[in-house]
């Protein structure tokens, strides 16, 4: 579905790739930290870090979907099953939500302070203040479960969103990955 030209490549437009790439080491770095934060070292401040590349995912994933419902995107390798393009379909809208509801619930839940405490300081990567969410204690709860039910199941969409990437490139060989890497060109013919 596009809303915008209807134009057609053999791979995606450099706009697209980049977001996609940006993105994609954004969210690789924050799914590490979020799973693996607790046996880190406090003084790396990764939490902070964390939180920014959140808030630089939700921006930048709203850019992202405007860009694609504007803009076509590549037509699909011919040796894919309709059920495997309606399940791709799947799997990549699920990506873009997930990559919007995981630093909103992030957000609301960093909103609040916890045992009497006051929230602590939030910043995009410690040059300015992002305002809290005015959110009731009761959501900021919400957010840090929904947070976590959802982190994973975006570390599972990323592990089979990569796995079916080099599926396509190593074992049917065909242009799908290579469509969406920044120096590499789908070979002709």
């Amino acid at each position: 579905m596009a809303l915008g030209p209807f134009v057609r490549d053999d791979r995606y437009s450099t706009v697209a790739i980049a977001f996609h790439w940006t993105i994609a080491l954004l969210v690789l770095f924050n799914l590490a930290v979020g799973l693996f934060h607790d046996g880190l070292p406090r003084e790396w401040q990764l939490m902070p870090l964390h939180k920014a590349a959140g808030i630089t995912v939700l921006v930048l994933s709203l850019g992202r979907l405007a860009w694609r419902l504007m803009h076509l995107p590549p037509t699909r390798a011919t040796n894919v099953a309709p059920w495997e393009h309606r399940f791709a379909l799947v799997v990549h809208w699920t990506l873009y939500f997930l990559m919007i509801a995981m630093p909103l619930t992030g957000w609301a839940m960093s909103s609040v302070g916890h045992d009497g405490n006051p929230p602590r300081p939030l910043t995009w990567f410690f040059l300015f203040a992002i305002p809290y969410l005015p959110v009731s204690p009761g959501m900021a709860d919400f957010g840090h479960e929904a947070h976590e039910i959802l982190g994973y199941l975006m570390t599972a969409l990323v592990l089979l969103h990569v796995a079916a990437a080099l599926r396509h490139h190593l074992v049917r060989r065909d242009v799908t990955l290579v469509r969406m890497l920044p120096i590499l060109r789908p070979r002709e013919g």
